[in-house]
């Protein structure tokens, strides 16, 4: 078996600007995380303009725009025409809440690509539930926005015990309304949904039942819409290459600078991540603690340091083995190997109950206020 070691270190790929915390939405299964209302101000239009240009020097090709909500930042129109303008392939990840006539004419003209919407099911009801807020027939509205200003329909639908039975009725809106993609990313439990797993987590026959009406569609549909079906970590027993390995592609900021090698990265305690306020991006990337922590093979332990897997699937997910283990360097419970892996059994059986028994735990929404309460 070959010994551990570092890898030379690439250039990052894709740059993710999480602009705000801010959002109108209070979705139960949102990653950002719990303790978000702690953190500090957001950074201002120059410090962006300067993170992307650093970014885009240092070989970042594709950009998303994120949040929170981005829509809720009246500087994003500058921000994407600076990012455009830089060779940037700019998206913008959107719950649609703000995004009007006016608005998307300005980002089409700023030289936005691509615009991703999210729903949360296929009916008023159950959307606007998951989101505590009356949104579903704006979100309808800015759908047919997306498509009347030419921009590719790229639905995203966040699934889970309550919408996992709407799979059909949630591909038909999608055709209806147009849609070229739609994604289909079963919860995975990270900030907010890790606080709600135990309503979140679908049963296995749910999830069997809806991943083969997702394949009727395909066979039946063809190319007229891609789906994209991602099954939830919890039913596999391989872990996913989080990130495609930690440090390796990714480069998130954080709306108050925070730079993040994942989506999660800071709920890792003890793990020292710096801030684009007082270093460069370049600085970050290539020299600071916090993104050397996971890189390569090095800092593995067993199973994961011997296993011949470990070049694809990288040890899994740095977050998770922490969220399950209280060891960010275990290996990922997700894995069979790992002596953790009946904590992830546990959690699929504990989804077989009857529902009675789990509706009895009330979904926890995100708000500034749950955020200060449930700090983590």
């Amino acid at each position: 078996m070959d010994s551990p070691r570092s890898t030379p270190t690439s250039p990052p790929l894709w740059l993710l600007a999480e602009l705000t915390y801010r959002c109108p939405l209070h979705c139960a299964f949102c990653y950002n995380p719990v303790d978000f209302a702690r953190h500090g101000a957001e950074l201002d239009t120059g410090a962006w303009r300067r993170v992307i240009g650093e970014a885009r020097q240092m070989g970042a090709a594709q950009i998303g725009f994120s949040g929170g909500e981005p829509l809720l930042r009246d500087d994003l129109e500058t921000l994407v025409a600076h990012a455009r303008g830089l060779g940037f392939y700019t998206n913008l990840i959107t719950s649609g809440i703000g995004l009007t006539e006016t608005r998307i004419g300005d980002l089409k003209r700023a030289g936005l690509d691509h615009i991703q919407l999210s729903f949360q099911d296929s009916t008023r009801e159950l959307n606007d539930f998951l989101t505590s807020t009356r949104t579903f027939e704006r979100k309808q509205r800015v759908a047919s926005l997306i498509k009347a200003h030419d921009y590719p329909m790229v639905l995203n639908c966040v699934l889970h015990r309550y919408n996992l039975p709407h799979v059909a009725q949630i591909i038909e809106m999608a055709l209806e309304m147009g849609a070229e993609y739609l994604e289909l990313a079963n919860t995975q439990y990270y900030g907010w949904a890790m606080l709600n797993r135990a309503q979140l987590m679908p049963t296995a026959e749910q999830l069997r039942e809806a991943e083969d009406v997702v394949n009727r569609y395909r066979e039946r549909i063809g190319a007229r819409c891609r789906i994209l079906f991602v099954v939830p970590d919890y039913f596999e027993t391989r872990p996913k290459a989080c990130m495609n390995g930690w440090g390796s592609v990714f480069l998130g900021v954080a709306p108050d600078g925070t730079a993040l090698p994942c989506h999660a990265a800071r709920s890792l305690p003890g793990l020292e991540l710096p801030n684009v306020r007082d270093t460069s991006l370049a600085d970050i990337w290539y020299r600071s603690s916090g993104f050397d922590a996971y890189r390569g093979d090095a800092w593995m332990r067993e199973p994961c340091r011997t296993c011949g897997e470990r070049e694809s699937d990288h040890g899994g997910c740095r977050c998770q083995a922490y969220l399950l283990t209280g060891d960010a360097a275990a290996a990922d419970p997700v894995c069979s190997k790992s002596d953790h892996h009946g904590k992830i059994e546990q959690a699929v059986q504990f989804a077989r109950m009857p529902s009675r028994e789990v509706s009895a735990q009330p979904l926890i929404f995100r708000s500034r206020e749950n955020s200060l309460r449930f700090d983590d």
